[in-house]
């Protein structure tokens, strides 16, 4: 085959058919085979042996096959050779053959199996494959099972979820090492290797010996078939034809596997036989064949960068080739049995970068343990070597398959790992160089993943293989590919190199296979503990972190906007989080108890001097460079959280594991930078940086990434914060934050580093900060479970939540063993603890909510945080919606009206070991920013907000929360200003610096500053001079200065020669830029202490004098129990009176100066004097505050009014409750109906030059047509028996019926006897609101040339209503009509019936002229055919003659029925809820009835044919068509379709129609209906019941109103009709007709009634809508009489005293019996040639019951498992997205292109199939539904939730699903009601291609 195109291809002549070697038939092969197995059974079987290698070297010989394949010519010359498709399958028969020993192949497999100690379940599956996992059964996380082992067990109750392999995998069921038994399932729960016999010797002996050649021969295939391209890049195309050509030797391999245990363990020994693969591939020997194949193994060994041990002297090291430095060289030369190259061969090494990646490289390679990991491989058995030619051919996926399915033989698996272990980094090398890598890994997980799951397998080739040097090795050498250098902090001179995150190794997460097998292992507790303690392991994996400190580095932009915005960032995050942080958890993971301290210091230190490694690097003394920031900073991280765990779980004491002050200060810059970076960018600073650096400040405190970024950032500044300096700590925070010059006390400053617009942001953000930083105990000694309720609470308290996403945000360990959310079980019950289920509930406008958890109010009222809030939103308007949502809690519960400042919240005690941190709040630095930003606040100077003072107060208060033990309460002396800086405050306690009075404030002010020219007085004084001149400094108090001091102690201490360093930076840095206005010296008279300030502003923020008056003189109580709810929840008051309260509480002393202060405020004071100045800002404030008091009124006005109006002019909510339309029909004082135009707003009459449209919407329904006669909805099918039938459907029965009529009757006459539009018919809906048509024609002008996306086509004439937005494509003229006429012919008259028929039928014969050419005319010739078109034509045409005018007359009279039928469906499928229903308030019915006469009175029928005489008058001529044969006979009246005819009849009169009129045809017709009723009641019973009817009916003839006894009527039709044949014939069928029921009178009465109530229905329904009169409500049992008596056929005089019989509205034209006999004899004129036809058409089933959808399963998984693998019957393949049709259960492949028919998908074709344009279908695979409507389509949501009332969209989440029938309900509801369109709102065009 193959060599054949081939040869064709290069042009050679075709080979001939080859000939085989040995042509031996089939027979002798099997004769062979016997004689060969007898003689190896022989004791002494050398000979047979022999035999049997010979007849193998023949069969099997490796030239000829892929020689032919490649070199199509020279197979061709030399003649025999070629054809390798034949020759390979003659030597899979051979191998068949022998295998079985000379018997059936067939019969062999089965015997083999039936040794299959089946106790593993094994089955591999490929990426897609559906599969589940089981975390309550697992061992490990990655634990799945196959479908039919999970439902074979028993996981009710369990935590499991089903999910699409991604990789694939293979099922653990009966491996007890990765689950627990008792999930096992039946099939493998029993160990039955125990009854199962030993295999007999001679069963497997032939395969012992063939197997061998066969895998050899596979072996020399693929040698054969690689070829080394010269690029070093396999061209696919190659690799791939060779596989193709393997195809059959693979399969052959894989079904052996399958046969079980018995024939796999064969295998193994071959596979592992190291002498057997020595014997066959040594190359030595005469065979050149072999000798070359050998070679080429060799060649494909050097060229991977490979060498084999054995050839170090053909290829040594002659030279070191250009990568390698001469250093590498000599590292290694004498390491024994290696190569000292570094892998040169690598092209990627050769580019630009190459002298740094060198540099880089040799000092790594000298640490790396052994450079032969990465070059030398040694194949010992047929096992190595066929890995090795997997991984060459990039992992095909039968080879993998291949190699899994051996995985059950435990031998195979040791073996089959180490191999794997051997070849891990060749492996890796292939991968990096692949350009499928994606398809690559997930081979290799797919392998990887099973095997190192088993802990077991893990620890032993951790201890025989070095498999964790081997892994760490392997990933440095990955990323050595692509490092850069650093530009961090000193970018000339440093030496730190970082990987570049834009690199495709990094970008395309080429590295996840790697990392996630190492993630694997070390979530193994033997091999964690191997790695944490081998010292050279941990320096090489830091030297690996190391790559990742400090990458991704932003600089910010000043001056323009970047160009391009790099999205690099996302692969950095994902790098650090996979590479770096994943390993660390599951480290930390190993480290739980006391015993494991010794590993936490070993990491702690290699850690630290890593660490050190890196300062020294990148130049870091103590100042990092300004405007540039990384958010990457791992070996922080790692050093954080393992103090973390060492304090938390291990008992260490934190000191011995610290380094020193200086390294402590090092170690804070970096994060610290972080913060403020974070606060700088929420200020807008960075917004030159593009987008890209909001979504990485998002993505650093984002759920997924939080606990491995900012948590142990934020926690390693806590550790520092709590060993350095408090107010050098305080100062660096505030000077990174860049807010030092705002901290001052006068009232204008400059900054010489923000801009004004920032401060105020910046300042809020160090705050902020500074309350984070103290009050959060994450890892400060809160357990587990309060973490899991605080987080949880955090994020209730911003929004409600689904489960999953509650799952989703909260933070869990990553580490590895944690498919388990931690403690999901704790997890449930935190949730219910904190959260209220609120279950899913509907809205109107049908948009569907999903379960939401809420908090409960006693979460709201003490556990809301905003804290943690704060820190967990990844957008600021979340802390906004925390907020919003907490003020809506205390408004509604009543505990605070107005707007609440953010609760203060006691916080979980500290953990020992972190007391320190609280120095922080009692330092002078700090007190002074408190104290100055509550001045600076009092007095109102600018950038400042009350998020501040919020901060503020709230660190005030943590202070006075964790102040020293009470102090002794002698006065401090109070100090008159001093120069030094403890001039401020005498001590560092809180409590006594907040009473402490500060006096006079020396500040550095602009010279343009107030300050300077107010207070002459001060300035002369003597005393304030002298200080002046004495002062050295110029500011009163320089943070900056401060900090410099504090660092150069330390660094003093430490070393002498970093002097140097600092000195000049410190200079340069912070001199201010020479253009700023001078700054002079002013001492400002202050006289406020902290209390006294808080009081003041007390007074400020209530807005009244003198408004604090201390509580506990009033009440002593309060001071002993100082829990006052009052004070927990409230504003800015209630915090400062908290706070008084507190300090009053903390100290006496405190507790008298707030008295006294409060007294000195209490006298009257006089009124203060007003500068001009002020007043003008005072009188400003008022006049500000009244404008904002008229605007509101205003506003108010115009919201009322606004409000009116919408009530009044629309409701746009729901199709039910809108507004009547304003179509006054049955007003008798105006004259003529008056319309609106919602577009130019003008009201009149609709006229006939300017017509005035109902705004409609047209669509094509079938959903009529789905209506069947039983009760039960059908369900969709589940299994192969269950089918759904579509004959029992109202469309297939009418459709019948219509051939049927058609096969015998005149066609003409078909076409009057029934309707059309069950399928496909128009159906017509309004909104109700009306336009002028001229306006809606420019208004449809103005959308076409609006080019804003619409949801809709307007070139289709789509456009939504102007005023309500429903969706509408069409508009239905208002026939000009004025409603007195109405009253006229609405009085009854008194004219006989006879005469009333007579005009009826005069009227009928006027033929209607169109009316002339008015506008209103075309109008309505232009929506005629619009509604023709809204339709396909194949519902339109069903004449036998394409485009008679029959077929529009039925057309059209057919559309009235549709939306007849279709209204008394939407009412529930009867009328006995009366009134003026939901539909009837916004119904076009009126209109069009209009527009249907208008053109049906075009059509004139001959009076000859008009079936109204036949109904009303006797013919004399009966026989006259009878004589006529050839022509066919018209359709008998009885098998006319009665309100078929009514609405012919109506439709021909002249508009608008008299109301006697119109009772007079329904009397006619009744009579008619009722005739038929009583025949199909003669069919339907039996011989002896009719002739007993017959019997009573003749003894009753002579009573009195004869015509109106139905017993009568009914002996006299059955007589009649005993005339023809219709009774005769009937033997055998009669019993399969006849209902074994007994005819009582009740029964038939209620036969006859339901026979005629449809009839009745629609009746009444036209007149009320003719003629506008409401229908009454009534009982079902009544519906009959109410209805009759509503339409006129009751006789006024009817009394009620009797039961009621329906014969009673009978009123017949003529005499009852003549008529009667008239309409059987056509009957019977017609079954004496048809019977049986004639019997079918005379039983009508009138009785349609409501359209339902398909019922669907409870369970959701039992749609899933019985269509995601069902075959498409269409193109018989497994659809890739399967999808059912809801309305009848069809299969189909949405998206299929196989399935395609032109240029139409299957899921478009069958929706116009099965729903004309309308199709509903449930995406299989995604649990959506998806809707199809016409040229759109939206997606709908799902029917199925979760137990926690969620959707589940593509089954990612894999829980069960249940039906919710609500849900289904509606979308039942929409579907009936045609109202899609108008509730969903995303709709987009599909293009036909769904």
């Amino acid at each position: 085959m193959a060599a054949a195109a081939a040869a064709a291809a290069v042009g050679g002549p075709q080979p001939p058919q080859p000939e085989l070697p040995v042509p031996v038939p089939a027979v002798d092969k099997a004769a062979t085979a016997a004689h060969l197995k007898a003689a190896l059974s022989r004791p002494d079987n050398r000979a047979g042996a022999e035999e049997l290698q010979a007849l193998l070297e023949r069969v099997l010989s490796a030239e000829r096959p892929l020689a032919a394949a490649a070199d199509g010519e020279e197979a061709a010359a030399a003649g025999g050779g070629g054809g390798p498709g034949a020759a390979e399958e003659e030597a899979l028969e051979w191998c068949k053959c022998l295998l079985a020993g000379g018997g059936g192949y067939d019969e062999f497999c089965a015997a083999v199996r039936a040794y299959d100690p089946a106790a593993l379940c094994g089955l591999v599956w490929t990426a897609n494959f559906v599969a589940y996992r089981c975390r309550t059964c697992g061992i490990s996380p990655c634990m799945s099972l196959c479908a039919e082992c999970f439902h074979q067990g028993d996981h009710t109750g369990h935590d499991f979820n089903m999910f699409r392999s991604q990789a694939g995998g293979a099922c653990d069921c009966g491996d007890s090492n990765v689950m627990r038994e008792s999930g096992f399932c039946k099939r493998h729960q029993i160990k039955s290797s125990l009854n199962i016999p030993c295999v007999p010797k001679d069963l497997l002996m032939m395969s012992e010996f063939v197997l061998p050649r066969f895998i050899f021969c596979l072996i020399q295939y693929l040698r054969e078939g690689y070829n080394e391209p010269a690029a070093d890049v396999p061209s696919e195309k190659d690799l791939n034809k060779v596989l193709q050509l393997l195809e059959p030797q693979i399969s052959f391999l894989e079904d052996l596997t399958k046969m079980g245990g018995a024939m796999r363990s064969v295998l193994t020994k071959v596979l592992t036989n190291q002498q057997n693969y020595k014997d066959l591939t040594s190359g030595l020997g005469e065979n050149a064949c072999a000798k070359k194949s050998h070679e080429k193994y060799l060649v494909a060994l050097k060229s991977s960068g490979l060498t084999y041990p054995e050839d170090k002297l053909v290829y040594g090291i002659q030279e070191p080739s250009a990568g390698t430095s001469t250093l590498a060289v000599q590292g290694f030369a004498g390491a024994p049995g290696t190569l000292g190259q570094l892998d040169s061969s690598d092209e990627e090494d050769q580019d630009g970068s190459q002298g740094l990646g060198k540099r880089k490289r040799v000092k790594l390679s000298s640490s790396t343990k052994d450079q032969s990991i990465m070059d030398v491989l040694k194949h010992k058995s047929f096992l190595e070597e066929l890995l090795f030619w997997t991984i060459k051919y990039e992992f095909p996926q039968k080879m993998v398959t291949f190699l899994l399915n051996m995985l059950p033989d435990q031998e195979y698996k040791v073996a089959f790992t180490k191999t794997f272990v051997q070849h891990y980094a060749f492996i890796m090398k292939t991968l990096k160089k692949s350009h499928e890598s994606d398809t690559m890994s997930n081979r290799i997980v797919h392998i990887s993943v099973q095997l190192f799951s088993n802990e077991e397998l893990a620890r032993q080739v951790t201890e025989e293989c070095q498999l964790l040097d081997i892994m760490v090795t392997v990933l440095l050498y990955m990323m050595e590919s692509c490092l850069i250098k650093s530009e961090l902090q000193d970018e000339e001179n440093s030496l730190h190199v970082v990987v570049n995150c834009g690199e495709a190794l990094l970008k395309n997460n080429t590295y996840w296979p790697l990392v996630s097998d190492f993630i694997n292992i070390l979530s193994h507790q033997s091999v964690a503990k191997r790695f944490l303690e081998d010292h050279g392991l941990l320096v090489t994996w830091m030297n690996f972190v190391s790559f990742f400190q400090g990458m991704n580095l932003n600089k910010r932009e000043l001056n323009e906007h970047v160009e391009f915005e790099s999205q690099t960032y996302y692969a950095a995050f994902a790098a650090e989080l996979e590479a770096c942080a994943q390993p660390m958890w599951g480290l930390l993971s190993h480290c739980k108890v006391r015993e494991t301290q010794e590993y936490t210091r070993n990491v702690v230190r290699y850690c630290l001097e890593a660490l050190q490694d890196w300062f020294d690097a990148i130049n870091f003394v103590d100042e990092p460079a300004p405007n540039q920031v990384t958010f990457h900073l791992p070996l922080h991280r790692y050093y954080a959280m393992f103090l973390s765990k060492a304090v938390k779980c291990q008992e260490l004491d934190l000191d011995s594991v610290l380094p020193d002050q200086e390294m402590l200060m090092k170690l804070m810059i970096h994060p610290l930078q972080i913060q403020a970076s974070l606060a700088e960018i929420h200020s807008n600073m960075w917004v030159r940086n593009g987008l890209q650096i909001k979504g990485q400040a998002m993505t650093y405190v984002q759920s997924h990434f939080c606990n491995s970024m900012i948590d142990p950032d934020i926690y390693l500044l806590q550790v520092c914060a709590s060993r350095l300096d408090p107010d050098y700590f305080i100062s660096s925070v505030f000077e990174r934050f860049k807010v030092v010059d705002l901290l001052t006390m006068a009232s204008q400053h400059q900054n010489t580093v923000l801009d004004a617009e920032h401060e105020r942001s910046m300042l809020e953000g160090a705050l902020t900060f500074l309350v984070i930083l103290l009050s959060l105990r994450l890892h400060l000694g809160m357990s587990d479970d309060e973490i899991l309720r605080a987080e949880m609470v955090a994020q209730l308290c911003m929004n409600d939540r689904t489960h999953s996403s509650l799952l989703d945000l909260i933070p869990e360990n990553p580490n590895p063993k944690s498919g388990i959310i931690p403690g999901s079980y704790s997890f449930e019950s935190v949730l219910s603890a904190v959260a209220d289920f609120k279950a899913p509930v509907f809205e109107p406008g049908g948009s569907m909510q999903q379960g939401m958890y809420t908090p409960k109010a006693e979460v709201w009222d003490q556990e809301f945080d905003p804290v943690i809030v704060i820190l967990r939103t990844v957008y600021r308007r979340d802390v906004q919606s925390a907020m919003d949502r907490y003020t809506a809690f205390l408004k509604h519960s009543g505990k605070f009206p107005g707007n609440p400042w953010p609760p203060y919240k006691k916080r979980t005690p500290l953990h020992p070991s972190y007391k320190g941190l609280m120095r922080l709040l009692h330092c002078k630095t700090l007190h002074i920013v408190l104290f100055t930003l509550l001045y600076k606040i009092l007095m109102d100077h600018q950038n400042l907000s009350e998020h501040v003072l919020c901060m503020v107060l709230y660190l005030i208060e943590l202070g006075l929360e964790n102040s020293a033990e009470e102090e002794s309460d002698e006065e401090a002396p109070v100090c008159g200003p001093e120069r030094c800086h403890d001039s401020w405050f005498p001590g560092s306690s809180l409590v006594s610096n907040m009473r402490h009075f500060i006096n006079y404030v020396r500040v550095r002010v602009p010279e343009t500053a107030p300050e300077v020219k107010r207070d002459p007085s001060a300035s002369t004084s003597s005393d304030s001079l002298g200080s002046l001149q004495n002062s050295g400094t110029a500011q009163v108090f320089s943070l900056v200065a401060e900090r410099r001091k504090k660092f150069q102690e330390i660094i003093n201490r430490s070393s002498s020669e970093a002097n140097q360093v600092v000195r000049p930076k410190t200079s340069s840095k912070w001199s201010a830029p020479g253009s700023a206005p001078q700054l002079t010296t002013a001492i400002l008279e202050i006289k406020e202490s902290i209390l006294s300030l808080l009081i003041k502003l007390h007074h400020k923020l209530s807005g009244k004098q003198n408004s604090y008056y201390p509580p506990w003189l009033d009440d002593i109580e309060i001071l002993i129990q100082p829990e006052i709810p009052k004070y927990s929840h409230g504003d800015g008051v209630t915090a400062v009176e908290r706070i008084l309260l507190k300090a009053a509480l903390q100290s006496r002393i405190s507790k008298r100066i707030i008295e006294e202060i409060c007294r000195k405020v209490m006298p009257p004071v006089p009124p203060k004097k007003v500068t001009a100045a002020e007043k003008k800002t005072l009188d400003k404030e008022e006049r500000r505050q009244k404008a904002r008091e008229r605007q509101q009124k205003l506003l108010a006005e115009f919201a009322s009014r606004q409000k009116s109006f919408m009530e009044t002019a629309m409701d746009v909510d729901s199709p039910e409750n809108d507004i009547p339309m304003e179509i006054t029909t049955a007003e008798p004082q105006v004259s003529e109906a008056v319309y609106d135009c919602v577009i130019c707003g003008q009201s009149g009459p609709s006229s006939e030059d300017r017509p005035t449209g109902l705004v409609v919407l047209l669509q094509a329904s079938s959903v009529l047509g789905q209506c069947r006669d039983n009760i039960e909805p059908k369900k969709l099918p589940v299994t192969e028996e269950e089918q759904i039938y579509p004959w029992d459907t109202c469309a297939a029965v009418h459709d019948v019926r219509l051939s049927l009529l058609q096969r015998y009757f005149k066609d003409s006459s078909c076409l009057l006897a029934v309707s059309i539009g069950w399928e496909g018919g128009v159906y017509v809906q309004t909104c109700g609101h009306t336009l002028h048509i001229d306006c809606h024609k420019s208004y449809m002008e103005s959308l076409r040339n609006d080019q804003v996306l619409q949801g809709f086509s307007v070139d289709k004439g789509e456009f939504t209503c102007p005023l309500c937005r429903q969706f509408a494509n069409s508009v239905l003229p208002c026939y000009p009509g004025s409603n007195v006429e109405n009253n006229l012919w609405q009085r009854p008259s008194n004219k006989s019936i006879q005469d009333l028929i007579k005009e009826v039928e005069e009227l009928q014969g006027r033929p209607g002229a169109f009316p002339s050419e008015t506008n209103l005319s075309k109008e309505m010739e232009s929506v005629m055919k619009d509604i023709k078109n809204t339709t396909q034509k194949k519902y339109r045409d069903y004449s036998k003659t394409p485009g008679s005018p029959d077929n529009d007359f039925l057309f059209m009279y057919s559309v009235a029925r549709t939306n007849l039928e279709l209204e008394l469906i939407h009412r529930g499928g009867n009328l006995c809820s009366g009134g003026a229903s939901t539909a009837g308030k916004r119904s076009c019915l009126n209109q069009l009835f209009h527009v249907l006469a208008l053109h049906m009175r075009l059509y004139s029928i001959d009076s000859e044919y008009n079936p109204w005489r036949k109904l009303t008058q006797l013919l004399e001529d009966m026989n006259s068509q009878q004589g006529n044969e050839e022509q066919q006979p018209e359709v008998p009246i009885l098998y006319h379709d009665v309100t078929s005819l009514l609405l012919i009849q109506i439709l021909m009169m002249p508009q608008p129609l008299r109301k006697d009129h119109f009772t007079c045809i329904v009397r006619v017709l009744f009579s008619l209906v009722y005739t038929q009723a009583l025949v199909a009641l003669s069919v339907k019973c039996s011989e002896e019941d009719r002739s007993a009817w017959k019997h009573t009916g003749a003894l009753k003839k002579n009573t009195c109103d004869v015509e109106k006894s139905y017993e009568v009527l009914l002996s006299f039709v059955i007589s009649e009709l005993s005339k023809g044949k219709l009774y005769h014939e009937e033997g055998t069928q009669e019993c399969i007709m006849v209902s074994p029921i007994t005819w009582s009178t009740e029964s038939m009465e209620k036969y006859l009634e339901d026979f005629c109530l449809p009839f009745l229905r629609i009746t009444s329904l036209l007149q009320h809508h003719l003629f506008g009169e409401d229908l009454p409500s009534c009982q079902e049992e009544e519906e009959f009489s109410v209805l009759s008596s509503c339409l006129g056929l009751l006789p006024a005089f009817y009394q009620t005293e009797h039961p009621f019989i329906s014969a009673s509205c009978l009123d017949w034209p003529v005499p009852a019996f003549d008529i009667i006999s008239q309409w059987c004899s056509e009957i019977n004129s017609f079954t004496e040639r048809h019977t049986e036809q004639g019997k079918a058409l005379l039983i009508q089933e009138s009785r349609w019951k409501l359209p339902y959808l398909l019922q669907l399963p409870e369970n959701y998984n039992t749609i899933f498992q019985y269509y995601h693998r069902k075959t498409c019957s269409v193109c018989t393949k497994v659809p890739k997205d399967p999808a059912v049709c809801l309305v009848c259960g069809t299969f189909v492949c949405l998206k299929g292109l196989c399935c395609k028919q032109q240029s139409y998908c299957e899921c478009v074709l069958h929706s116009q199939n099965c729903g004309a344009g309308t199709g509903i279908f449930l995406l299989i695979n995604a649990s959506v539904i998806i809707l199809i409507r016409g040229h759109r389509f939206c997606l709908w949501g799902s029917v199925y939730l979760d137990a926690h009332g969620e959707e589940d969209r593509d089954l990612r989440r894999g829980k069960p699903l249940y039906i919710c029938k609500e849900r289904y309900k509606v979308l039942e509801q929409q579907w009936i009601s045609h109202t899609f369109d108008h509730i969903n709102k995303r709709w987009g065009p599909h293009y036909n291609g769904l």
